[in-house]
């Protein structure tokens, strides 16, 4: 890839960014299709979001990709928020067009394509997602369209309780989880916290609690130490790198208004994640 004076940029706002695999994924598409982009990570720190949103203006970046912990904190520094985004409260996706900044967010959608891809049906089943922020109320968005029940668990309950109340104005098969002493009732686990992005994280949930049948998902797009654990229990397991792939597709058209190369985007993250 070269980079020249007419290289557009796409970065990722985001604390920690270190580990992301987006890089790899969106600068391997650019390069495949001869598009003059390059994508690059900002690590921004909460207390500076405010000025790295002005730099996008500033610096001319064609957009952003936004990650944890600024999902949600960042929508009031943006122009324009998508329907869709509006709704779930959080955004992943920012583009720069022409000096107005438009929020998406594309990680619901992303991730309901990565469960039709490894073939794990919703519809019908319990779900429980762990963690109430951004990820949790793009995913949710969708899965209470599936599920037959919905809970959610957050060690903050004002959290909770905001997105459950957001979620009910729309959907009546949802509620919150006052504890996670129970699990019986559970067809499907997300874990929708950052517990499990270094290995020296606890798990988010009791072990004991798992049983063979359910399937568990993490947002982490590695095998995390929930998903080992569980998967010698017998659990159909599933982590976060087909929802980082297709809501990379989606972030990708928006930027580009091309239609990206998901074969070639799918084997550069795979190749790094299987090292």
């Amino acid at each position: 890839m070269k980079i020249l004076g007419t290289t557009k940029v796409i970065g990722l706002f985001g604390y920690p960014v270190e580990h992301s695999l987006s890089p790899l994924m969106h600068n391997a598409a650019f390069e495949y299709l001869g598009l003059d982009y390059c994508y690059v990570t900002f690590s921004v720190r909460p207390e500076t979001l405010r000025d790295a949103v002005r730099g996008i203006r500033a610096f001319n970046l064609r957009g952003v990709n936004v990650t944890i912990p600024h999902k949600e904190n960042v929508i009031p520094f943006i122009d324009k928020v998508s329907e869709e985004a509006s709704f779930i409260g959080a955004i992943n996706t920012i583009l720069n067009s022409d000096g107005t900044l438009i929020g998406y967010n594309t990680d619901g959608r992303g991730f309901m394509a990565s469960l039709a891809e490894a073939g794990i049906p919703v519809e019908g089943k319990t779900v429980l997602i762990l963690g109430a922020g951004g990820a949790c109320r793009a995913i949710s968005y969708y899965l209470s369209e599936k599920t037959s029940k919905l809970l959610i668990f957050d060690i903050d309950k004002n959290r909770l309780e905001r997105l459950v109340a957001d979620l009910s104005a729309i959907r009546s098969n949802v509620a919150s989880m006052k504890s996670l002493d129970n699990l019986n009732n559970i067809d499907m686990l997300i874990n929708a916290t950052p517990l499990g992005i270094k290995d020296s994280d606890p798990v988010p949930v009791n072990i004991s609690l798992i049983t063979g049948r359910m399937t568990v998902c993490d947002l982490i797009y590695k095998d995390t130490t929930l998903l080992k654990l569980v998967s010698a229990k017998g659990c159909k397991t599933l982590n976060g790198l087909g929802m980082l792939l297709h809501q990379g597709v989606l972030a990708f058209e928006i930027w580009t208004g091309i239609k990206p190369p998901v074969d070639i985007m799918h084997m550069a993250i795979t190749a790094k994640n299987s090292r």
